[in-house]
């Protein structure tokens, strides 16, 4: 049984999806609706850059999911796979928006502008320079818990992401941050600053999930036709309304992906395919259970694992 994974932030790369809208007309209309639901040409960003541009979080995050989305649809449409075999979508933060759209619970057009929207909040709601994000690398969960109840100054650090056995990141008050990454230093413990504009999935982010809240609370959601996994439940939710609380609480909580994977695999799922620019999800997987079949789909060529 097969579970489906969306990419985040972090994936991106200009030129991604070029081999897709180059081949089908599919992908090529979805980048023009993504361009005329904007009323600008995130097309031109997505497969032109500047890289400078599509790295801004307000056109990462719909020009991510255009990509996917149109990914899925050529293999849906053009290449008539069978989603019927898939059990589970998961996407991590963003991507949990391309897994609502593929899943028919969310339109395309309702998630471009409000990720479009989510990035400005998100970008909008702490400073430049005020917030980071730390990766720790090789260090369990509940180490980093330790570490962080170490810290003597005042201020913000959470989990952000729980992603992999060995892999967390932490998010929160720039000053904060690098006070735990100094006790990190200290342990001889890895840990790498990540190149963000903003402390995401923390309690900084509350005034952000203000905002969306006003912009998700019209929009239509229906009962998703393929289960969709909460990032902050580990757990799939089909009622609209419940999932709408949650997108807006997923601003500003962990990601509970390193669960969700292990939630997938203990009900069924023996495949997981990455569907979306880069291959980042894949990777985490194969950390988090040792052996499972992982497939990455950003390239005409990577379909034919799917045969």
């Amino acid at each position: 049984m097969k579970a489906f994974l969306f990419p985040g932030q972090g994936s991106q790369i200009v030129g991604m999806g070029l081999d897709f809208y180059s081949k089908f007309e599919t992908a090529k209309k979805i980048f023009e609706e993504a361009d005329e639901r904007l009323k600008f040409k995130i097309s031109k960003i997505i497969l032109n850059g500047p890289d400078s541009e599509l790295k801004l979080t307000e056109n990462t995050q719909p020009a991510i999911l255009t990509v996917s989305y149109a990914i899925y649809s050529v293999l849906k449409k053009d290449l008539n796979f069978d989603f019927k075999e898939c059990k589970y979508f998961a996407g991590h933060s963003l991507g949990e928006y391309s897994a609502l759209v593929c899943s028919d619970s969310l339109k395309f057009q309702d998630a471009l502008y409000l990720l479009r929207e989510r990035g400005k909040a998100m970008q909008a709601a702490v400073p430049v320079g005020k917030g980071s994000m730390l990766a720790i690398l090789g260090t369990e969960i509940d180490e980093i818990k330790k570490y962080i109840s170490e810290i003597k100054i005042a201020g913000v650090c959470e989990i952000a992401n729980d992603n992999a056995n060995g892999q967390v990141i932490v998010s929160g008050d720039t000053e904060v941050i690098n006070h735990l990454k100094e006790i990190l230093n200290k342990s001889k413990k890895k840990n790498i600053m990540l190149p963000v504009s903003a402390p995401f999935h923390c309690s900084l982010m509350k005034s952000a999930a203000e905002k969306m809240k006003d912009k998700i609370k019209p929009i239509n959601f229906t009962d998703p036709v393929i289960n969709v996994i909460s990032n902050v439940t580990a757990e799939p939710e089909k009622n609209p309304e419940k999932i709408k609380n949650l997108l807006v609480e997923q601003i500003y909580t962990k990601v509970r992906w390193r669960e969700s994977i292990l939630y997938m695999e203990k009900n069924g799922i023996n495949e997981f395919v990455e569907i979306g620019p880069g291959k980042v999800l894949s990777g985490l997987v194969k950390r988090i259970i040792r052996g499972v079949k992982v497939n990455s789909i950003n390239s005409i060529e990577d379909t034919k694992s799917l045969k």
